[in-house]
């Protein structure tokens, strides 16, 4: 695959505009994947950075240069009004992801409109020889430069894509707990103005996950490279787990709401917690919290479970070494990041087989339990944790094998190379579309 930039020396890494909204080195989730995508493509080509003025000052603590290193964008004026407005709406920090997104639909062209306006003219004159649009992740929301790009003859690349993953039946309370009621309507942005020709016009379209490579339409799928969004950084996560076989102790580590499981997690595990064949450590915190501690004394359990509430990203990993297995039953996670990190310190996990940790826990790395009601969950996570506990010896291996897996294959510097591999294809540099990961 190439364009009339097929011009491009080898001899010269690819100048690369790199469009990311959200991009921040000190917070977390969709801004982090944006930051740290786009700061580790700095390494194996020319990037200059696109961002929303939020982020300039931690971009400019990280050591970048403004003008120089990256461009920041302030549609502060129309993106910050409909921000308060969606955190009124949701009602609860973190919940509403669906309303955020499609508030965010109707900002975000207007960044695009002063990207454009700021390097329509030097993309058009050849400056950058690939266009990468990294975030907004959701594959709801459109692109108008792809189109000018493509006109431009300039290649310009979607994604990672990622968002949108089908609540699971039986898990309707967890829904609306959630304020995720626009989910139920969530499909319609297929018929949007917009999207057909953003994908249309994007010369290669990075999906983070098989759901959202399942929605981009039979005739464009030539176009789709898969690419799990999320990586993990060295630097933050470089210890290794301790492993001890008497008790087992597990962890866990998200918010504190329903559809992460932690409660399906506590029943699961209180017959081996009450025997004291098992420890659990909870980190995090949320609405659910007081809840959760409260079902930990009724069931006699205080000295085998310990919450540790919020700890700062950093120092998560301090807890996470000192135990054996990463619990997590979530039940809706598009991309899985905790449970690369869990893995990266070799840590296997226990997951639910549903969305991204489904994909992310391959054979001989982890331990699944298939996706059904709650009590079916319940259900799978205390029978694999009775047989860990049995035969605790196979956990050290497990994670070694883990954490080997994401140093091939999941660090940030990892991701950057494999994205490298998808320029090189849009570049006419390699014929064939790069197939970084094997079919499921």
């Amino acid at each position: 695959m190439c364009t009339s930039n097929e011009k491009i020396t080898t001899l010269r890494a690819p100048k690369v505009l790199i469009i990311a909204e959200a991009a921040n080195p000190e917070w977390v989730s969709v801004p982090l994947v944006g930051w740290s995508l786009a700061n580790a493509l700095r390494s194996v080509c020319d990037v200059h950075i696109v961002t929303q003025v939020r982020n300039r000052d931690a971009i400019k603590r990280a050591g970048l240069i403004e003008g120089v290193d990256f461009t920041a964008i302030d549609t502060e004026a129309f993106a910050k009004p409909l921000w308060k407005l969606g955190t009124k709406l949701r009602m609860g920090e973190g919940k509403g992801w669906t309303l955020i997104q499609a508030l965010n639909a109707v900002s975000y062209p207007i960044f695009e409109r002063q990207v454009w306006a700021q390097f329509g003219a030097r993309i058009k004159n050849g400056e950058f020889d690939i266009v990468h649009r990294i975030t907004p992740l959701s594959p709801t929301i459109s692109s108008s430069i792809a189109a000018k790009c493509q006109r431009a003859g300039v290649p310009f690349i979607l994604g990672p894509l990622n968002g949108g993953v089908p609540w699971p039946k039986g898990f309707e309370a967890e829904r609306i707990e959630e304020r995720e009621m626009l989910s139920y309507i969530r499909s319609a942005y297929k018929l949007l103005p917009g999207r057909r020709s953003t994908l249309k016009n994007a010369t290669a379209i990075i999906v983070g996950s098989r759901h959202t490579e399942s929605e981009v339409p039979d005739d464009l799928q030539d176009k789709c490279v898969y690419l799990p969004e999320n990586a993990i950084n060295p630097d933050v996560f470089s210890k290794v787990a301790k492993f001890s076989k008497h008790p087992l102790r597990a962890c866990f580590v998200g918010r504190m709401v329903a559809y992460k499981g932690p409660d399906m997690l506590l029943k699961a595990a209180a017959p081996l917690l009450r025997d004291g064949r098992m420890t659990l450590d909870m980190i995090g915190d949320g609405p659910l919290l007081n809840a959760l501690k409260e079902q930990v004394h009724g069931d006699g359990l205080n000295e085998a479970v310990q919450f540790h509430g919020w700890v700062d990203h950093g120092a998560v990993q301090d807890i996470m070494t000192n135990c054996t297995l990463f619990a997590f039953p979530s039940i809706r996670e598009f991309g899985g990041g905790v449970v690369l990190e869990a893995m990266a310190l070799g840590i296997p996990p226990l997951i639910v087989d549903y969305a991204g940790p489904g994909e992310l826990v391959k054979s001989g790395l982890g331990f699944k339990v298939p996706i059904g009601s709650k009590s079916e969950i319940i259900a799978g996570f205390r029978q694999e944790l009775e047989k860990i506990v049995d035969n605790p010896n196979i956990l050290p291996k497990m994670g070694e094998t883990s954490r080997q897996y994401i140093e091939d294959n999941f660090t940030w510097n990892q991701k950057a190379k494999q994205v490298m591999q998808v320029y090189d294809w849009v570049l006419g540099k390699r014929k064939d579309r790069p197939q970084l990961f094997p079919p499921t």
